[in-house]
């Protein structure tokens, strides 16, 4: 395995972003390295930690120490999902750059091709998919609910043609994704949104991908003060996009 994080042959760079993730961070990472090993020889593991007040920075710290392919890049302050991936995407050396939820809601068989969907079929993004007719996804019936209405919206919003923008399971070539960083403004949840739409309007060809999906346990994500937070930042990304458009 390559371990040297400054080598420009390095394949591929995993970022996993982390608020208070002091129960999910050791096995995330450790089934990570165990799922890369077989099939990558060149990989870094970036810990996005992003404010942690519950011990995550300091857990961090120890993997970072412990193995020389895992970086942790450490906020003292929350500054938001979003902003954490910008930050430790601006910072990676991968090629390929991916990023997963760090409770691993998505089964990890399906990292292989979805990093094969960049390397292999040359997409310039590929996402997992919780809405396909081949994908399993349990959730709560109000979940469920929320998650088809809010890619409803963003679809006919915002002209995109994916069935869903939010998994926390994508990977993007290097250059596609930086170029497109420096006009994604969402710090936060919507982060995934905003650059699956401005990657679909910029004409990019985007794999989605069928994958089992399981809720985590102990979800942040508040149904009803997320929902319409976000359906507010669909409506002000249709009108970004449409100055963007006319200027």
């Amino acid at each position: 395995m390559t371990t040297d994080q400054t080598s420009p042959a390095l394949q591929v760079s995993v970022v996993l972003p982390a608020y208070n993730e002091v129960t999910y961070l050791y096995p995330a990472v450790e089934k990570t390295i165990q799922t890369l090993n077989n099939f990558i020889n060149s990989y870094e593991i970036i810990i996005a930690e992003d404010g942690s007040t519950d011990g995550t920075a300091e857990r961090a710290q120890e993997l970072a120490q412990k193995w020389p392919y895992i970086r942790h890049i450490h906020r003292r302050q929350r500054l938001g999902r979003g902003t954490a991936l910008n930050n430790s995407f601006e910072q990676s050396h991968g090629k390929i750059l991916v990023y997963m939820d760090l409770d691993l809601a998505t089964d990890l068989k399906y990292l292989k091709p979805l990093i094969e969907a960049i390397t292999v079929e040359g997409y310039d993004f590929a996402t997992g998919s919780r809405m396909m007719p081949e994908s399993k996804a349990e959730r709560t019936i109000s979940r469920s609910f929320s998650s088809k209405t809010y890619n409803f919206l963003v679809r006919h919003l915002l002209g995109s043609k994916l069935s869903d923008h939010q998994c926390g399971f994508k990977a993007f070539k290097r250059e596609p994704l930086l170029n497109l960083l420096g006009k994604v403004e969402a710090k936060h949840w919507f982060w995934d949104t905003e650059v699956m739409v401005r990657g679909y309007q910029q004409g990019l060809r985007i794999k989605e991908l069928a994958v089992e999906w399981h809720s985590g346990k102990d979800t942040k994500v508040n149904l009803v003060k997320d929902s319409w937070n976000m359906f507010g930042q669909i409506l002000r990304l249709g009108w970004k996009l449409r100055v963007e458009r006319d200027s």
